[in-house]
């Protein structure tokens, strides 16, 4: 069993910053992929950033610049630094672990920027 369990959302300002933090416990592979998407109200979950165990990382286009992803292998968990903040990057946003082509999901948690 994996748990994922997120923390670091809250309300800011636009132009502000957030640091998200994911830690997953329970039976994990060394060799996986975590990584953040978001998903704002009527619209699709979509990737913001990924890095994997060995420290690759893919960003999406609209936060390439602001945000960064980062890992501590030993704690199993993952990073998100967010600046620069903008009222768009609004969402919910989500933790997944992808390992041994399983995917787990964090529960979520809010991102709220006001302009």
């Amino acid at each position: 069993q994996v748990q994922l369990v997120e923390s670091g959302g809250g309300a800011v300002q636009a132009g502000g910053s957030l640091r998200l933090s994911c830690a997953a416990s329970g039976n994990i592979f060394s060799i996986n992929t975590m990584g953040w998407y978001r998903q704002a109200p009527g619209n699709e979950r979509d990737l913001v950033a990924s890095i994997s165990s060995g420290g690759s990382t893919n960003y999406a286009d609209s936060v390439k610049g602001r945000f960064t992803i980062s890992r501590d292998n030993a704690k199993n968990t993952v990073y998100l630094q967010m600046n620069s903040l903008k009222p768009e990057d609004t969402a919910v946003y989500y933790c997944r672990l992808l390992s041994l082509a399983r995917l787990y999901w964090g529960q979520g948690t809010q991102v709220t920027v006001s302009s």
